[in-house]
């Protein structure tokens, strides 16, 4: 997977943006209710928010990722998850909660919940990690704080 992400200063990005990071976090925090209540506190049309929410992240206070949420399709072999997991655990990654669907057509949709804080490197590191893992057929950043 080469997918590449930038640092960039929010000046220079479409106001829309900030806001979509507005309306996640009243979400979060309950300050609002669902998506309709958030958009509107915040001035931004739904479309907008869910054509950029799984694309726009704001750090924790760090400048370093602690938690991840990534979606992987795997091959519904044996041992395909045990070793993505232990391709993670080498990596100082541990794993907080795992959902796994049922396999169709021999492909398993697995969310992972991930703790990076023993992990060296960044989040490039660990979408390699995954995707290098055998039996990996896709891998995409769900959140990250």
């Amino acid at each position: 997977m080469d997918q590449e992400y930038l640092l960039v200063h929010k000046s220079v990005l479409p106001n829309s943006f900030s806001k979509v990071v507005e309306a996640k976090e009243l979400l979060r925090s309950g300050e609002a209710a669902d998506v309709s209540e958030a958009v509107r506190k915040v001035g931004l049309s739904r479309s907008t928010y869910y054509k950029y929410k799984d694309y726009i992240f704001e750090p924790e206070g760090s400048d370093s990722v602690r938690t991840a949420v990534v979606s992987v399709v795997l091959n519904h072999e044996p041992g395909i998850l045990g070793g993505m997991l232990t391709r993670l655990s080498e990596a100082g990654v541990s794993v907080l909660a795992i959902d796994q669907s049922l396999p169709i057509r021999n492909k398993a949709a697995v969310m992972l919940s991930l703790d990076l804080s023993g992990m060296e490197g960044d989040i490039k590191d660990l979408e390699r990690v995954i995707s290098e893992s055998k039996g990996t057929e896709q891998v995409r950043m769900v959140a990250i704080s």
